[in-house]
């Protein structure tokens, strides 16, 4: 046995190696989940490669189809391919599943381009013709400027829609209310305006439909698309590596500014993304002070005694109550409790529908304020005590009183251990999805919390979040297609937005430091 024996060296190499084979696991997967989600993420930005590919179907026959990859899986073991497709059954969401043995043929398809349509969806086929309105056939290089001619129709129809149309509708309406007869002088002179003005409206509809992108799939049938419908359309295996990092970079800008489409699968993330930003925001106003406070008190002012211990522990534990318990809370007491009393108070009898009495984005900022606040605390207390003791004897001894000193000494000098509570409260709250859910984060919201509607600031909307969004695209979306890369964007974007909030909240809280440091 004596073997087996170390010396105090030996043991002190293999207590110092055992933890470095921690921390460097702990590295690795850290390095190896940022990678795959950055890899996973970055497919729904980046441009793939078209190929002409002809495959053996279960019934023995040959289909050819223009297609593009998405991702590779493994089942058992083989490999399995998705592609995404093309055809007039399947415009845009065509998916396909393959192994390599059904592939009899695959080649590079440098003349098929990417059809980016308005609604989010992509169509994968030769680009043919152009035909205007008139019937003629205009050459594909024109596409930019057939482009601004259909949105200047667009912004005609819209103009007088939102113009002229919504007073006549306004008009009309309040005829309807006083009671004018149907052939009243005014209200004849405005049903006549009316009609002509939709005569305008559908003329110019009429030119809009005449204008057809065509393009021609993999098994040469032809299919049109309305030039309205169309965004863009491009040659991906033609670019090189700089204009498909260049077109990647400029998809990033639009997914961050437009919002959703076919159902959370394709488009941008600007609500959501808006809306976690906002409700961190707030969370952050509201568990500071409050957070803050409740620190200074139990250390510095509260007697030390079994209670105070009690009040602790209490924090303590809330740390790890679920988080669909503090979402309950916030329902139950936030929103039925206090948003309907604030309803009774403020509107009474004359509220025709809850305003404060329902799910809103105020509401929860203060569950997830509610949910944080421990951990506000617990880092307070600790940045409290490791301020010396010698500088509050110091500070009385020159006749401070005691709130002069915490509140211009003390918390200055604590300020960088706030801020580490801040930083963890900004990480668990951006992220969390099952309490949101409950009080005010929604799949789709109509508004933003803030516009530019007066009173600007709506608290109790209902809005967006990015985790949320992402529990739905992940719940409804079980296909390996386009669908998943936009929930690992989405993942990407949430680790983008807590890393830049926590990379600010760690710079002030250096510069706090290095302001306070104590020689």
């Amino acid at each position: 046995m004596d073997k087996w024996k170390f010396n105090l060296a030996q043991k002190q190499s293999m207590i110092t190696s055992a933890t470095a084979a921690v921390a460097a696991f702990l590295v690795l997967v850290l390095v190896a989940l940022s990678f795959f989600i950055f890899i996973r993420g970055g497919n729904f930005f980046w441009p793939q490669n078209i190929h002409t590919i002809v495959y053996k179907r279960q019934d023995e026959t040959l289909q050819t189809h223009f297609v593009r990859l998405d991702a590779k899986t493994m089942r058992v073991d083989e490999e399995l391919l998705h592609f995404r497709y093309s055809s007039p059954e399947q415009l845009f969401d065509g998916q396909l599943t393959l192994n390599e043995s059904n592939i009899i043929s695959s080649e590079a398809a440098p003349s098929v381009a990417v059809v980016a349509l308005k609604n989010g969806g992509s169509v994968i086929a030769k680009v043919t013709s152009i035909t205007d309105f008139q019937g003629k056939r205009v050459g594909i290089e024109q596409f930019a400027k057939v482009t601004e001619q259909i949105d200047e129709y667009l912004q005609t129809i819209n103009f007088v829609r939102q113009g002229e149309l919504a007073d006549i509708h306004r008009g009309l309406a309040a005829m309807d209310k006083r009671g004018v007869d149907e052939d009243a002088p005014a209200r004849v002179k405005l049903a006549k305006r009316y009609y002509q003005l939709q005569d305008v409206i559908e003329n110019v509809e009429r030119k809009l439909d005449g204008y057809v992108l065509s393009v021609e799939f993999a098994d040469n049938t032809s299919y049109p698309l309305f030039m309205q419908n169309v965004s863009e359309f491009y040659y991906p295996n033609e670019m090189n590596v700089g204009e498909k990092f260049l077109f990647a970079l400029s998809a990033f800008g639009s997914f961050i500014s437009d919002a959703p489409k076919l159902n959370n699968t394709s488009g941008g993330v600007f609500p959501a993304l808006f809306g976690t930003i906002v409700m961190v925001l707030l969370m952050t106003i509201l568990v500071t002070p409050f957070g803050v406070l409740a620190a200074v008190y139990l250390y510095e002012y509260a007697p030390q005694n079994k209670t105070t211990a009690l009040i602790r522990i209490s924090v303590n534990n809330l740390a790890g109550v679920p988080s669909i318990v503090y979402g309950v809370f916030g329902l139950g007491f936030f929103v039925f409790v206090v948003g309907e009393s604030i309803d009774n108070i403020l509107f009474g009898d004359d509220l025709n529908s809850t305003t404060f009495g329902a799910p809103g984005i105020f509401w929860a900022s203060l569950t997830m304020a509610i949910l944080t606040l421990p951990v506000v605390i617990v880092a307070t207390e600790e940045g409290l005590r490791r301020v010396p003791q010698s500088l509050r004897d110091g500070s009385y001894a020159l006749g401070a009183t005691q709130a002069e000193t915490i509140f211009k000494m003390i918390l200055p000098i604590a300020s960088p251990g706030i801020m580490t509570g801040v930083i963890l409260a900004i990480a668990r709250g951006a992220g969390e999805v099952a309490p949101l859910m409950l009080v005010g984060a929604v799949k789709f919201a109509p508004a933003l919390p803030v516009d530019t509607e007066f009173p600007f600031v709506h608290l109790q909307r209902q809005f967006m979040h990015l985790g949320v969004l992402i529990y739905d695209g992940a719940f409804h979306s079980q296909n390996i297609g386009n669908g998943s890369s936009f929930i690992f964007a989405c993942c990407l974007l949430l680790l983008l937005i807590v890393l830049s909030l926590n990379l600010i909240a760690i710079f002030i809280r250096n510069r706090l430091r290095k302001q306070y440091a104590q020689n």
